[in-house]
C-alpha cells in the first residue's frame, strides 16, 4: 500500500439522500470535507488548532465535483483524497468517491488558498503546510 495514500470510509445515511433515494448533491462536499479535515489532522495540522491559535487562515475558494454513478442509502464510500497542485499561496485537494466494490461514483476538487488572520494575503504557503502535505501530491492522478 502506498505509504502516502490517505483514504477516508463513509456510509451514506438516509439524511444524506434526496427524495430520489440518492446523495444529494451538496453533501458530497460534505464529505469531502470531512475527509479534508481528517487529512490535515493526520498530516499534524488540525484544522481546529488552526483556526483556534493560528496566525494563518485556509479558506476555500474554489469548489468542483462530477457524479458518475448514483450513492444510495447504505453505500459504503471510501474517498481516496490526494493533493493534485501546489502553488504559491495555494493547494489544490482533488477527492474520488468510490463505492466498496471500487466504482467511481464522484469526484471532487476544492482549492484553499492561504490569508493572513486579518484577511490580507499571505506572501506564501506556510512551510509547515507545503511539507505536510507535499507527501501526498498526485499531479498525474487521473479524474
Amino acid at each position: 500500500m502506498d505509504p502516502n495514500r490517505f483514504a477516508y470510509a463513509f456510509s451514506v445515511r438516509l439524511h444524506d439522500t434526496d427524495a430520489a433515494g440518492r446523495l444529494f448533491f451538496g453533501h458530497l462536499f460534505r464529505h469531502a470535507h470531512d475527509a479534508y479535515e481528517t487529512f490535515m489532522t493526520q498530516v499534524g495540522l488540525p484544522l481546529e488548532r488552526l483556526i483556534r491559535e493560528g496566525e494563518i487562515l485556509l479558506p476555500l475558494v474554489h469548489a468542483e465535483a462530477d457524479y458518475h454513478r448514483p450513492l444510495r442509502q447504505g453505500d459504503r464510500v471510501e474517498v481516496v483524497l490526494a493533493i493534485e497542485e501546489v502553488r504559491t499561496r495555494s493547494f489544490a485537494v482533488g477527492y474520488r468517491f468510490e463505492t466498496q466494490d471500487g466504482t467511481l461514483a464522484a469526484t471532487a476538487k476544492t482549492v484553499h488558498l492561504q490569508i493572513n488572520r486579518d484577511g490580507s494575503p499571505a506572501a506564501g504557503l506556510d512551510d509547515a503546510i507545503r511539507g505536510a502535505i507535499l507527501p501526498y501530491l498526485h499531479e498525474d492522478r487521473p479524474r
